[in-house]
């Protein structure tokens, strides 16, 4: 029988996977790939914070996961996993429900020969009392448009005379990671395209914007070097930064500081801290951490069970100075393409490769005003970069993305498309 790979999670690690899969394996016959996502559509995770101020519209850039599938010699199954059965090498998917909460697809399981888990990562808000109830996250699609949508209705209201004399937004961003930072200054981004297509009753200045870091600097994860100009950039464009201030308590209209500061807001995110989802913790008895990630070998196998092997955020690899392999696209990018070989090396019953994580660098976007990064190579060792040159480079990190998923001349078809609709559409989603 046809050896059955099946691939949890239709992020940009499983999606690139299961199409590289597909153009191999699949399309010689000598593999049957599955791709199983909870939704029928995909969209750059990275991408998210321009989908929340609406710089980016989803339904433009969005890729749909059977066309992918038809295109790229493998099969898509929309579903969400639920449940594992090791023994008998099944996956258990949860029924789809449509909007009226009927059955759109029951619940079922699919069997495998290699299951490959990238189910990524959501927010983790550490239990903080409120912050469930009341701060938005953008892990999703639909996260991302329901803070666009609070965001829009905000000025709608204000633009229709409904805010009385009170035409001012208060927005608190909990994290100055890289998805905090980045929506902040796309927020600051947005309040001057707004205020110029006429919804001017908020003027850009009344955008209160208030980003809370428990850590010393932003960007605690990056190089220092990184954090000080983008840190500097922020306060320049108007962005109230707090460091050293840890969120103790969310409530409906604010947030409240381990100091006591109380911090108004009107739409409150919470973007500091990962964890992968809470069905991994424990799943059929294989190992995972207190983040609920998967433990998995150098080669990405699953400590329990060498026919599972996971990756991307929801993984906790080791790498040999100790810690785990950074929680960035970079690292699943990386894994996608070792797990090409590895699992046409499994097929062939050859050792597997193990994997070690290389450090590219980081790049910052600070919407249209700047961007901020290091480039690391053998060759060049560590350069850093800003202004137009790192935007430069950031956004052809999404397009090598693109690349890998469509090809080149399909790629050079959306750019160019693109360009072309500029003309036609707002620079701003205004719906």
């Amino acid at each position: 029988m046809t050896h059955r790979i099946l691939i949890v999670g239709g992020g940009a690690g499983g999606l690139e996977l299961a199409t590289r899969l597909g153009n191999t394996l699949g399309k010689r016959g000598q593999a049957e790939i599955v791709l199983i996502d909870a939704n029928l559509t995909h969209i750059w995770k990275p991408l998210l914070h321009e989908v929340a101020a609406g710089s980016l519209n989803s339904s433009v850039d969005e890729l749909n996961y059977l066309a992918q599938a038809k295109w790229n010699h493998f099969a898509f199954q929309l579903g969400r996993m639920c449940g594992l059965d090791r023994a008998r090498k099944q996956v258990h998917l949860a029924a789809t429900h449509d909007d009226q909460g009927g059955i759109l697809v029951p619940e079922r399981s699919l069997a495998y020969d290699s299951l490959v888990i990238a189910v990524g990562s959501t927010t983790n808000d550490f239990g903080t009392p409120g912050a469930a109830e009341h701060c938005l996250c953008l892990d999703t699609r639909e996260q991302a448009e329901r803070f666009h949508g609070q965001l829009l209705g905000h000025y709608l209201r204000a633009h229709a005379g409904l805010n009385g004399d009170n035409d001012l937004i208060s927005v608190a961003i909990v994290g100055a990671g890289a998805t905090g930072v980045e929506l902040a200054a796309e927020l600051h981004h947005a309040a001057h395209e707004l205020a110029a297509y006429g919804l001017d009753s908020i003027r850009p200045e009344n955008m209160r914007i208030t980003l809370i870091e428990a850590s010393p600097r932003v960007l605690p994860a990056l190089p220092e070097r990184i954090g000080r100009p983008v840190h500097a950039t922020l306060e320049k464009l108007g962005v109230k930064v707090l460091t050293n201030a840890s969120v103790s308590e969310v409530t409906a209209d604010s947030l409240v500081t381990a100091q006591g500061q109380v911090i108004a807001a009107s739409i409150k995110v919470w973007a500091a801290g990962i964890r992968a989802p809470a069905f991994l913790n424990d799943l059929d008895g294989l190992e995972s951490n207190r983040i609920n990630q998967l433990v998995v070998t150098p080669t990405l196998q699953t400590t329990r069970d060498e026919a599972i092997f996971a990756f991307g955020d929801c993984a906790a690899c080791p790498q040999p100075d100790g810690r785990n392999v950074p929680p960035r696209a970079q690292a699943a990018h990386q894994q996608a393409s070792l797990l090409v070989k590895s699992l046409k090396r499994r097929i062939a019953g050859q050792p597997l490769p193990e994997y070690r994580f290389s450090d590219y660098g980081s790049l910052i976007s600070l919407s249209s005003f700047s961007a901020v990064g290091n480039l690391m190579g053998n060759l060049t060792g560590s350069v850093m970069l800003e202004g137009w040159l790192a935007r430069l480079f950031y956004v052809s990190l999404y397009r090598m993305h693109q690349v890998a998923l469509f090809g080149l001349f399909r790629t050079a078809m959306l750019m160019l498309s693109g360009r072309l609709g500029r003309g036609t559409e707002p620079r701003l989603k205004l719906h």
